[in-house]
C-alpha cells in the first residue's frame, strides 16, 4: 500500500514523542537512588500504577496484533484478548500481595527471598532477560510498522526511532518515568479507542454495491517480490493504482438490500449486522519461481457469519486435528499462566508501598485492560470493513481504521499506539536491565556497588538492551506481533510461574527446586519453539514438514514440566530449615 505522510500528522506525531522524552528528562531529578531508578522509591499512588499497569500490559500485540488479527481471520484474534485478560485473573489472587512482600527491585529478589541463592540468582537473570528480548522484538516491529505511513520513512528507521527515544526515557529517569509514560499512555489508550469504537458504530456498514462481484475482485490481486516491492495485477504500484485494499467493498449486508448505508447502530445490533452480511477478506499464498519466492494476496467474499464463529484461524476449533486442538490449547494456557509471570509486569509491583495497595493497584489494572480488550472486537471488525486495510500488513489495522475517518485521528491514533511502544519497551528494559546490573552482577557475581554505580550499571544495560532490540525489530518485520508475543508468554509461563506458585504455597520447595524449575521450563520452551513447524517455515524459510515438533505451542508440555521438575528435584534434596520456610 503506498503511504503518504501529512504536514498534521507528523506534527501530532512529534508533540507525542517530545512530550513523552520532556517529561522523561523532567523527572530524571527523582531517579537518582537506586530504589528511585528501580522502583519509584514505592511511592507511585495505588490508582496510578493500576492504569500503569495498562499502560505497560497493553503493548503493540494488543493494539495491532489484535485488531489486525480480528480484521483479518474474525473471531479468532478476539481469542488473544480473552487469553491475556484471563491470566490477571491469577496475577489478582494468587501474585499481587505475596510479590509485593517477598521482593524489592526485580524477580530474582523474590524467588530468592528465602536462600540467597547464587544459582536462583543466575537462572532467574537469564529467564528475564529472555523473555524480555522476546517480548521486545514485536513492540519494535510495531514501531517500524507505525513509522512508515505515519512519517513516510523506512521500517528500519521506525525501529531505530523507537530504541532511541525509549532509551532515553530509561536511561533519565528509570521507573519513574516509564511509571507515568505507562500512565499516560494506557490513559490515552483506553479513551480514544472508546471515541474509535463509537465512531465505528455510528459510522455502521457501508455498502458499494457497484463493485460486488467476485470477476471484479480478481483483478486486485497483489504481489509481494523478493526485493520486498508490491505489485499490483503484474504492475508496479503507484498513487493511481494502489486501491483502497478492501475498500472497494466494505461490507453486504442482506437485510439492507440495495441501501448504500447502514446508518448508526448499537453494538449488539452492529454484530448481528455484520452476521447477515458479505464481507471481503484477504488470503495470502506464497508462491516459488526462478526469480525467488513472492506472496500474493487476494481478495474473498466471505460470509459474515464465517467470521463471527471460532476456526478462521485456529484450526484446532473446526478442523477436527488432535495436534490443531493441542496447539490450540497450549497457547491459550500460556496467554493464561504468562501474565503472572511477565518480568516487566511483576517489577511494578515494588513501585507500590505495601502489599493492599499492590491488590488495589491489579483491580485498576483489571479494568482498564478489560474495558480496553472488549473494544478491540469493535476495532478489528471496524477494520474489516472500514475500507482501508493493507492486505501486506495486519499490523496496521488499528490506524489505518483511524485514518478512514480523517487523517488527524489517523495522526492521534498512531501516536499513541507509538507511546504504547514506548511504554511497554521501557518496562522490558527496565526489568532487563535490574536483572543484568542487580541480579548478575551485584548479586551473582559479588560485585559491590555504590548507589550511583548500580544506577550507573542498570544505565549501561539499558543501553545495550536498546540496541539488540532495534537489530532484532528489523530482523522479524514481517511476523504479526500478536503471534510474537505469544512466544514470550510461553517462556515466562514455563519457568517462572511454576517456581514462583510452588514458592508461595508449596513449604517444601527448595533453592535447587527452583533453580531446576526455571532452568529447564526456560529452555525446554525455548527450545521447543526453535524447533517447531511455524519457526522452520516463518524463521528460517523451510518446509513445516521438516520440524520435529509435533505441535508449535510448547506451553501444554514446559508448563507442566517446570511443575514436576521443581518437585521431584525439591523432594530429592535436603528440606529448607524452618528459618527459610518461616520467611
Amino acid at each position: 500500500m503506498i503511504y503518504e505522510s501529512s504536514p498534521v500528522a507528523i506534527a501530532i506525531f512529534a508533540s507525542f514523542v517530545l512530550g513523552v522524552v520532556g517529561l522523561s528528562f523532567w523527572l530524571g531529578r527523582k531517579g537518582q537512588s537506586a530504589k528511585g531508578y528501580y522502583a519509584a522509591h514505592g511511592e507511585i499512588h495505588w490508582f496510578v500504577n493500576g492504569i500503569a499497569f495498562a499502560g505497560d500490559y497493553l503493548s503493540a500485540a494488543s493494539f495491532l496484533g489484535i485488531c489486525g488479527m480480528i480484521a483479518f481471520y474474525g473471531y479468532d484474534g478476539f481469542l488473544y484478548s480473552i487469553g491475556f485478560l484471563a491470566g490477571w485473573i491469577v496475577a489478582l489472587f494468587v501474585i499481587a500481595e505475596p510479590i509485593k512482600a517477598l521482593g524489592k527491585f526485580t524477580f530474582a529478589d523474590a524467588l530468592d527471598a528465602r536462600f540467597n541463592s547464587r544459582g536462583i540468582k543466575l537462572a532467574v537473570a537469564i529467564s528475564t532477560l529472555i523473555v524480555s528480548i522476546f517480548y521486545l522484538i514485536p513492540q519494535m516491529v510495531g514501531a517500524g510498522h507505525l513509522i512508515v505511513p505515519l512519517l513516510g520513512l523506512p521500517h528500519a528507521v521506525g525501529v531505530i526511532l523507537v530504541g532511541v527515544a525509549v532509551t532515553l526515557i530509561v536511561v533519565t529517569a528509570g521507573m519513574v518515568s516509564t511509571t507515568w509514560v505507562q500512565f499516560i499512555k494506557g490513559s490515552l489508550l483506553v479513551f480514544f479507542c472508546a471515541v474509535l469504537t463509537v465512531m465505528i458504530l455510528g459510522r455502521g456498514l457501508e455498502v458499494n454495491a457497484g463493485r460486488a462481484g467476485d470477476e471484479d475482485l480478481t483483478a486486485q490481486v497483489r504481489t509481494v517480490t523478493p526485493e520486498g516491492k508490491v505489485l499490483v495485477n503484474g504492475q508496479p504500484q503507484t498513487a493511481e493504482n494502489d486501491l483502497r485494499a478492501v475498500g472497494t467493498i466494505h461490507a453486504l449486508p442482506a437485510r439492507y438490500g440495495d441501501a448504500r448505508e447502514t446508518g448508526p447502530l448499537r453494538p449488539l445490533e452492529y454484530l448481528s449486522t455484520l452476521e447477515d452480511s458479505k464481507v471481503v477478506t484477504w488470503s495470502a499464498k506464497k508462491h516459488t519461481d526462478e526469480q525467488g519466492s513472492h506472496t500474493t494476496y487476494s481478495p474473498t467474499i466471505r460470509e459474515g457469519k464465517d467470521l463471527l464463529k471460532p476456526g478462521g484461524y485456529f484450526k484446532g476449533l473446526s478442523s477436527g486435528s488432535l495436534t490443531d486442538r493441542l496447539n490450540f490449547a497450549s497457547l491459550m494456557l500460556a496467554l493464561f499462566c504468562g501474565t503472572a509471570s511477565l518480568p516487566h509486569i511483576l517489577i511494578r509491583y515494588y513501585t507500590v508501598k505495601d502489599a493492599a495497595a499492590a491488590r488495589k493497584s491489579t483491580v485498576v489494572g483489571i479494568a482498564a485492560i478489560g474495558g480496553f480488550y472488549v473494544l478491540t472486537l469493535y476495532l478489528g471488525l471496524g477494520a474489516m470493513t472500514s475500507g482501508y486495510l493493507d492486505p501486506t500488513s495486519s499490523n496496521m489495522a488499528a490506524p489505518l481504521l483511524a485514518k478512514s475517518f480523517s487523517e488527524t485521528l489517523f495522526a492521534v491514533i498512531s501516536a499513541i499506539a507509538f507511546t504504547t511502544v514506548l511504554g511497554t519497551v521501557s518496562g522490558l528494559i527496565m526489568a532487563g536491565s535490574g536483572a543484568v546490573a542487580h541480579d548478575l552482577i551485584e548479586n551473582f557475581c559479588g560485585v559491590q556497588m555504590t548507589d550511583h554505580e548500580k544506577v550507573r550499571a542498570g544505565k549501561i544495560a539499558a543501553v545495550g538492551l536498546g540496541l539488540a532490540a532495534m537489530a532484532l525489530g528489523i530482523l522479524f518485520r514481517n511476523f504479526n506481533v500478536s503471534f510474537l508475543v505469544g512466544w514470550a508468554f510461553h517462556i515466562a509461563a514455563s519457568a517462572n510461574l511454576p517456581a514462583l506458585v510452588m514458592l508461595l504455597f508449596w513449604s517444601r520447595t527448595t533453592k535447587q527446586g527452583i533453580t531446576a524449575a526455571v532452568t529447564v521450563g526456560m529452555l525446554s520452551s525455548l527450545g521447543w519453539i526453535l524447533l517447531s513447524a511455524d519457526t522452520f517455515e516463518k524463521v528460517y524459510g523451510l518446509s513445516r514438514a521438516a520440524s520435529p515438533i509435533p505441535f508449535s505451542q510448547p506451553g501444554l508440555v514446559t508448563i507442566p514440566l517446570g511443575f514436576l521438575v521443581l518437585v521431584v528435584v525439591s523432594l530429592l534434596t535436603p528440606r529448607p530449615t524452618p528459618r527459610q520456610v518461616s520467611a
